[in-house]
């Protein structure tokens, strides 16, 4: 499959195919709103069936490179599409009501949901530094619009620029390391890289691991890994809140999918000098991701940095040498599902275009939206780790990862921060069932989207850790 096959980018194709026609369909008839809401639903519905069928290509034929070695198509690569593809309904879902606030411009933000939802699929089936590269800008610039999005918001207008201007520069640092990288291999391709690199000798080894490592900075940016965060607390906190759940987790996502394409696809043979890197960068991100929670007035800031301690201890599981663990893959799926429904929540309570979320605003939500303050403490505890939710099986099993490869001492730092996390997390749960809030009246309804990703993100959260033995098995399939 070295030439052309279109069956290995079919979920792309229908995707970004389909973000033309709405852009199309919104600019001749821009009062359809449920014509091009059955338009996206069919849309999905496709890209549904293209990534079943490459299932099944994989199942009858095997994994296998297209398009000159850029694109390689395996049941990671289909897996990673199949998680970002659920993120993608989700967001938009939650995101519905912002949308259609937008008035005549519906049709672009649900456009760039669907180009960024492109891009990052194409980053987990790159095999090649330049094509994620490229991928990486789509996806990127796209969310770079999506947070200033609502015009009237001066808030989201400077979480865009701080946005542009950090992913520019983590943008430039990760091609200035493929640079150094092709100096010193000769080639773009990981798959060529992995070959030439399984030799003795290697010609130019101090500009290969300088290269490697900016490759390594410039992703931290997009997974919010300490110290390459800073964009994160001001993002999250002044984009339009019914979007902010879909950019925080499909960045993530897109980025780790790359990170582990590039490290176990090109670099497998210095497994031993990035996993030590590694190791720093998610104990950093754990200590200060925690610390900095706690101190937080605002919640969206608070899941901010709390997204910082969760890339800390997704890393975590990649530094034994055993990147491709399903226990990353499932810590990675189950807590972006958490964090989209987390800010379904804050769309909820504060609006779907707002800006802020302050604690306050969810004193006594118990009383007055019971289901949503259920949800949310829900996931709460998810996030914290506890037992019989999947935030408790995601942590268990990157640090028995971790452990087999001998890094205890991050083990540890990672359980030491989920104790302390326990802190912010419980303070909002607190906050609403006990806090009274004898001055607020009824709080608005989610919507029916709404509430779907409501129940659908907490109910997963507490089955599948309940009954994890089904989504591991597929995962494992999916890394093996």
């Amino acid at each position: 499959m070295r030439g052309v096959s279109y069956l290995a980018v079919a979920p792309e194709i229908v995707l970004s195919v389909g973000a033309v026609i709405v852009l199309l369909v919104g600019v001749f008839a821009r009062r359809s709103v449920r014509l091009l809401g059955w338009m996206v639903g069919l849309i999905y519905i496709l890209a549904a069936l293209a990534i079943v069928l490459q299932w099944r290509r994989v199942d009858a034929e095997g994994a296998g490179f297209s398009f000159e070695g850029t694109i390689f198509l395996d049941y990671s690569s289909v897996g990673v599409r199949a998680i970002l593809l659920v993120v993608a309904v989700l967001g938009t879902a939650t995101a519905w009501e912002m949308l259609v606030g937008l008035g005549s411009r519906f049709a672009e933000g649900v456009t760039l949901i669907l180009i960024a939802t492109t891009g990052f699929m194409l980053m987990g089936a790159s095999a090649d530094l330049v094509m994620i590269f490229v991928a990486l800008e789509i996806g990127s610039i796209a969310l770079y619009v999506l947070a200033g999005i609502v015009r009237s918001s001066l808030a989201g207008d400077e979480a865009a620029l701080k946005y542009f201007l950090l992913g520019s520069f983590a943008s430039a640092i990760f091609i200035y390391g493929g640079a150094l990288v092709y100096t010193a291999t000769g080639s773009t391709n990981l798959f060529v890289i992995a070959s030439g690199l399984s030799g003795v000798h290697v010609v130019r080894p101090a500009l290969l691991l300088i290269g490697m490592g900016l490759l390594v900075v410039g992703l931290g940016f997009k997974v919010t890994a300490a110290p390459f965060h800073s964009w994160a607390p001001d993002v999250y906190q002044g984009a339009p809140s019914g979007v902010v759940g879909f950019m925080a987790a499909a960045a993530k996502i897109g980025g780790f999918a790359a990170l582990i394409n590039i490290l176990t696809g090109g670099f497998e043979r210095y497994a031993a000098a990035w996993g030590n890197g590694l190791a720093l960068m998610a104990a950093v991100s754990m200590v200060v991701g925690t610390l900095l929670a706690i101190g937080q007035s605002d919640v969206r800031r608070m899941l901010a940095y709390s997204g910082v301690a969760h890339a800390g201890f997704i890393i975590t599981g990649m530094v034994g040498g055993t990147v491709t663990n399903s226990g990353v893959m499932f810590y990675l799926a189950t807590y972006a599902v958490m964090l989209v429904g987390a800010f379904a929540a804050v769309t909820t309570v504060s609006g779907p275009a707002a800006s802020g979320s302050s604690f306050e605003e969810y004193r006594g939500l118990g009383r007055s939206s019971p289901m949503v303050a259920a949800v949310l403490a829900t996931l709460m505890i998810a996030m914290s780790g506890l037992p019989v939710t999947t935030g408790f099986i995601g942590k268990f099993q990157v640090f028995t990862s971790a452990w087999d490869g001998g890094y205890g001492w991050l083990v540890i730092t990672g359980l030491v921060a989920s104790v302390a996390a326990f802190f912010f997390y419980l303070r909002l749960v607190v906050l609403m069932y006990f806090g009274k809030d004898e001055d607020s009246g009824p709080r608005s309804k989610p919507t029916r989207a709404v509430r779907s990703v409501l129940v659908f993100s907490a109910g997963s959260s507490i089955l599948f850790g309940v009954f994890p033995g089904p989504l591991l098995a597929v995962l494992e399939r999916t890394i093996g």
